[in-house]
């Protein structure tokens, strides 16, 4: 049993398909039958069943048994690589989404690559599902989502809550400490589907049944249109901030009936991480704390207290 056909066996599981799992690691067909038929005699049991007639296959139970098994082993033989390297390092590979990386993370990352010289951290992008995905084939140690989903090997904790805020760009402000949304002309609404929840309250409030005009998937594109044009957003508390950082935005509360719901940050972690992940994970989370635990966004005390920073740079 070596790493290829675990890896193999893994990418299967995942594609459910010998075609799809050729495509995935640049191997023969005949290549990717090899190495299942070769685990399958050394483990001296069926993984899968094969049908004539079917382009997908299905794990057969001791299939479906193996998988935590084969998890580990992955895991452990990386592990093992790094050992007989004789590295000394400690190795994190943290997934999250754009605006998380972008408003919240990034001075945790400069502090977390300070605090210990031993650590090397890779940083991925990418959604909610996608991250989930990824950790389940150990390919992310540790990731930060917004959508609590159920699966078997990953453990979900809330780690933020977050109020949402309505936004408007230099060039559209109702100047109101609190707007109902039905105050605003959905055509500049700059949409971000912040999570499930979000969007369904979204559906009944603003759009109803109508696809926003513009939508976004990154804080990136959020800083740049909102510099250039008339348009408003609602966006969560740590998005604001950073908003109101680099643009003169206006800041309302929501007066809608019903709030939009709150969002909340997830980290998700492997069940079956293995020591030197464990490691690094603990001094991530020591070191998030305080990122996490801060003040609440007080709309009408920024505003203010931008104000008297611009007539302080015009004096």
């Amino acid at each position: 049993m070596n790493y290829m056909e675990i890896e193999t066996f893994l990418m299967i599981v995942e594609t459910k398909s010998i075609t799809k799992t050729g495509e995935q690691l640049f191997l023969s067909q005949p290549t990717v039958s090899h190495r299942l038929k070769m685990l399958e005699e050394e483990l001296n049991m069926q993984l899968v069943t094969r049908k004539k007639g079917h382009k997908s296959i299905e794990l057969t139970a001791q299939g479906e048994e193996f998988i935590p098994i084969a998890e580990k082993w992955i895991s452990l033989w990386k592990e093992t690589q790094m050992l007989c390297m004789g590295k000394e390092k400690t190795f994190l590979t943290v997934g999250a989404i754009d605006t998380l990386s972008t408003t919240v993370f990034t001075p945790l990352y400069r502090k977390l690559i300070e605090s210990d010289p031993s650590i090397s951290i890779r940083i991925k992008t990418h959604q909610s599902y996608e991250l989930y995905g990824l950790l389940e084939k150990h390919e992310i140690d540790v990731g930060f989502v917004y959508h609590n989903l159920y699966c078997k090997n990953i453990i979900t904790t809330p780690v933020m809550v977050e109020n949402m805020y309505l936004v408007q760009s230099p060039g559209r402000q109702i100047r109101k400490e609190s707007i109902h949304t039905d105050e605003l002309d959905p055509s500049g609404e700059l949409f971000f589907n912040w999570e499930t929840n979000y969007h369904i309250w979204h559906e009944q409030w603003i759009n109803r049944k109508n696809v926003p005009r513009i939508q976004v998937d990154s804080y990136g594109l959020v800083k740049n249109l909102m510099a250039n044009q008339n348009l408003w957003m609602i966006a969560p508390e740590t998005v604001v901030l950073c908003l109101a950082r680099e643009l003169p935005i206006y800041i309302s509360r929501i007066a809608n009936e019903v709030s939009p719901p709150q969002r909340i940050t997830y980290k998700i972690r492997h069940k079956n991480a293995n020591a030197s992940v464990r490691k690094a994970s603990g001094i991530l989370d020591d070191l998030m704390k305080p990122y996490l635990d801060r003040e609440k966004l007080d709309p009408r005390r920024l505003m203010e207290s931008r104000k008297e920073c611009e007539i302080n740079r015009n004096r």
